[in-house]
């Protein structure tokens, strides 16, 4: 009606023509909301469905399968896995970027390490439940140079889990249950085991010997009642918060020299155990600076 109604009494052609094409593009736009409405309502209902379908991943229990009848051989250790994580796949529980995985407060939680990709360098699995390292967690991850587990439950770490780990360079064990160290690899260069539980006895004390390239060694707030042997590379020792109640001239330093120095160590933490620094006055002198921290 409204275009009849032009048309019957525009008497200028010209205006007639206009109207027709105001109309026409009027028209067009209208049908451009309505497919962009479709648009959005068919991509908020794919991606709710993908929401619930995911949801639903999460929560699966995990089916008791005999995998020996696919030909399969069955983890010893899967009962220690959460039967959630162990369903889905790590870059679905974990942010995977270019060689990074990044699986911090994993939820449904996670207790064992995970399967990760080949290329992984750098990984950070801070603030879970894992109870134990085995060796195979890492075996044949050639690429990995930095592990972070800071903040588990790790109570046991199998000898041989980080030292065929050639390239790693730093290891990070804080705040977690350990009593003792596994073996770790030469090319440590920061190795970070505060507020743990160790004991001189679970600390050989050539563990750290070795390690000729170590230069943070972080093991305060535990249980350690000696000092282990520490390596000239040594720029940071952090020993505070333990037990250690005695030092002798060979601690830091050559008891039987006077000309040795020990140049690349830069600072040393005895702070919070019975020891009296007072009581041992050679133990210092090869040090270009005394222990930081309060003593009595």
């Amino acid at each position: 009606m409204e275009k009849f109604f032009l048309l019957t009494f525009t008497s200028d052609p010209s205006l007639a023509d206009s109207s027709l094409s105001f109309l026409s593009l009027q028209d067009t736009m209208i049908q451009l909301r309505t497919l962009i409405f479709t648009f959005v309502v068919l991509l908020w209902t794919l991606c709710s469905a993908a929401k619930v379908e995911y949801m639903e991943a999460r929560k699966l229990k995990r089916d008791i399968v005999n995998l020996a009848d696919y030909g399969f051989q069955q983890d010893k250790d899967s009962d220690s896995a959460s039967p959630a994580t162990a369903e889905l796949p790590t870059c679905l529980l974990c942010v995977c970027l270019t060689g990074s995985v990044y699986c911090e407060e994993v939820s449904p939680e996670m207790s064992s390490v995970p399967a990760l990709p080949k290329e992984t360098a750098y990984l950070y699995a801070r603030f879970n439940k894992i109870t134990r390292i085995r060796n195979k967690d890492f075996a044949d991850m050639a690429t990995l140079r930095r592990i972070d587990l800071t903040g588990n439950l790790i109570t046991e770490i199998e000898d041989g889990a980080f030292s065929r780990l050639p390239n790693l360079e730093e290891l990070t064990l804080a705040d977690n249950r350990l009593t003792k160290l596994p073996m770790l690899p030469n090319g440590l260069v920061t190795f970070n085991a505060n507020f743990n539980r160790l004991k001189t006895q679970g600390v050989k004390a050539n563990a750290f010997k070795k390690l000729t390239r170590l230069a943070y060694l972080y093991l305060g707030n535990n249980e350690l009642t000696g000092v282990p042997h520490l390596p000239e590379s040594l720029h940071v020792v952090h020993l505070h918060n333990n037990k250690i109640s005695t030092i002798t001239d060979e601690t830091f330093c050559k008891g039987n020299t006077s000309y040795y120095i020990r140049s690349n160590m830069d600072q040393v933490r005895l702070d919070g155990n019975p020891v009296k620094l007072s009581q041992h006055p050679n133990s210092f002198v090869c040090l270009q600076t005394l222990p930081v921290g309060w003593y009595n």
